[in-house]
């Protein structure tokens, strides 16, 4: 059985590395090991985890950190001798960038804002990446590494969170194609015997990998909610 992928998320802003973090959590192939807010707290977890025997195979990296940009903390773990994959994260655009980034290790390019569809898709592209390496012979054919590097580029569908079942999910699917006006996950979860949480989370995949329509519900008391439509068009 192959290991798991282990990440570490390096963002100094709370809820986006929190929200990345969730991320990660949600495909399967991947583990978190922790978050970083800087550059040096991230170079202490990737040196303390390398000579622990428990090295951190990639790092998910903002380029805007309160004290070293992430292209800087890339350069310093190549240095270290620390064979860390990296995927940028940042908003920058600027070809001189992108350069950069590629000239320090990065292996993949993730531009701000994005959606969880477009996240989801770079990761398992990566991950397929680190599998076929993984897979091959100490000493890699032409095609070995061909095909290893192809992934990265490769488009690839959405991947199922962990936990989501094929029956539910075409439960779910038949009873919002039925319904003629959006439902809350909680007007799902009751018809169809389920928590609301577990009906959240399949309308989520839903949403985001496109055949649902989701949009806030307004005039309703309490914390807002989505609500979810089939989509006709």
């Amino acid at each position: 059985m192959t290991a798991d992928i282990r990440v570490l998320v390096v963002e100094d802003e709370p809820l986006t590395a929190e929200a990345h973090a969730a991320y990660v959590g949600r495909i399967e192939g991947f583990v978190l090991v922790g978050t970083a807010a800087t550059g040096q707290t991230a170079l202490r977890v990737l040196t303390a985890a390398a000579h622990a025997g428990t090295p951190i195979d990639l790092v998910l990296m903002d380029m805007n950190l309160p004290d070293l940009h992430g292209l800087d903390v890339s350069r310093r773990i190549r240095s270290a001798g620390l064979t860390t994959d990296i995927i940028a994260i940042t908003a920058v655009r600027e070809l001189e960038a992108v350069r950069g980034a590629i000239a320090a290790g990065v292996v993949q390019y993730l531009i701000k804002p994005f959606t969880y569809s477009t996240f989801a898709k770079k990761l398992v592209s990566y991950r397929d990446f680190h599998r076929q390496l993984a897979s091959a012979s100490r000493v890699a054919s032409q095609s070995d590494l061909d095909q290893a590097f192809a992934s990265l580029r490769s488009p690839t569908d959405l991947p199922r969170p962990k936990g989501l079942a094929d029956d539910t999910l075409r439960r779910v699917t038949e009873f919002l194609q039925t319904q003629g006006s959006p439902v809350s996950a909680t007007e799902v979860a009751d018809p169809l015997g389920m928590s609301r949480v577990t009906a959240r989370r399949y309308l989520e995949f839903l949403a985001d990998t496109g055949p649902v329509l989701r949009g806030p519900r307004f005039g309703t008391p309490g914390r807002p909610e989505n609500e979810y439509s089939w989509r006709r068009d």
